[in-house]
């Protein structure tokens, strides 16, 4: 009956790994045949593409910030600049948030739901056991990977879903960690803060030395930021149970 069972459990994965193998390929012949595949790696290009799409246009963004994190490779920075220059940061962040959202949340139920063989059959078997042993091990710095940029956020969210985290945990987090980023993005990218020019080109430099030391001292100090957390975690718990 194991067995049987085992046979079915693998028949289901491998039927869901050749669906969206399939599905990717045939995005991905979209993408070329429409000549849209060179325009998401162009701001400009784009912008363009959106703007010439009308009442679709918002509807497309969206559901391009989906695909981002769940199935295709696009970086999301470009997509939100993109929105910015069309209709400005604050409804560009809104339906970048939208998006992004949605595509984390199917992202952590996909590796819940059909685990390990698919996420590696996703993201690679190396990046899915390298990302799984750091969740595993630093539960609680999940919430700092996804609150600095550079990490792979979509991998992440893929990867949660094969771990013991909470999907509470796991929600609360993207509610709080993706609006600063997305909005962050959206917002600075715009110019309207801070320029690409003259003392803004410094500011610049500045912040991307900090992200710099944030990313190497977060990934040096894992373990001490996650007893950290667990401790602050688990102060504010007895807490609560002593005012009960």
């Amino acid at each position: 009956m194991q067995n049987l069972s085992t046979k079915k459990k693998i028949i289901r994965i491998s039927l869901v790994a050749l669906t969206i193998a399939l599905f990717l390929l045939l995005v991905y012949f979209i993408l070329v045949w429409t000549g849209l595949w060179e325009k998401l790696n162009s701001v400009e290009k784009l912008k363009d593409m959106i703007l010439s799409l009308g009442i679709w246009g918002r509807i497309t963004f969206v559901i391009l910030q989906f695909l981002q994190v769940t199935f295709i490779p696009l970086p999301s920075p470009i997509i939100i600049m993109a929105g910015s220059l069309i209709y400005g940061p604050l409804q560009a962040g809104l339906l970048s948030l939208a998006g992004i959202l949605l595509g984390s949340t199917f992202a952590f139920f996909l590796g819940r739901t059909y685990g390990k063989r698919l996420v590696s059959f996703m993201v690679g078997e190396k990046l899915q056991k390298k990302w799984t042993k750091n969740l595993t091990e630093c539960r609680y710095s999940f919430f700092l990977m996804m609150l600095l940029p550079f990490f792979p956020d979509d991998i992440l969210c893929l990867v949660a879903g094969l771990t013991d985290m909470s999907t509470s945990f796991f929600m609360f987090t993207q509610f709080i960690t993706r609006p600063i980023g997305i909005f962050a993005v959206s917002f600075l990218t715009s110019g309207e803060i801070i320029p690409f020019e003259s003392w803004g080109l410094v500011v610049w430099g500045i912040i991307l030395v900090l992200s710099f030391t944030l990313i190497y001292l977060s990934t040096k100090y894992n373990k001490q930021i996650e007893n950290f957390i667990k401790r602050l975690f688990n102060k504010n718990k007895d807490v609560k149970n002593v005012k009960k």
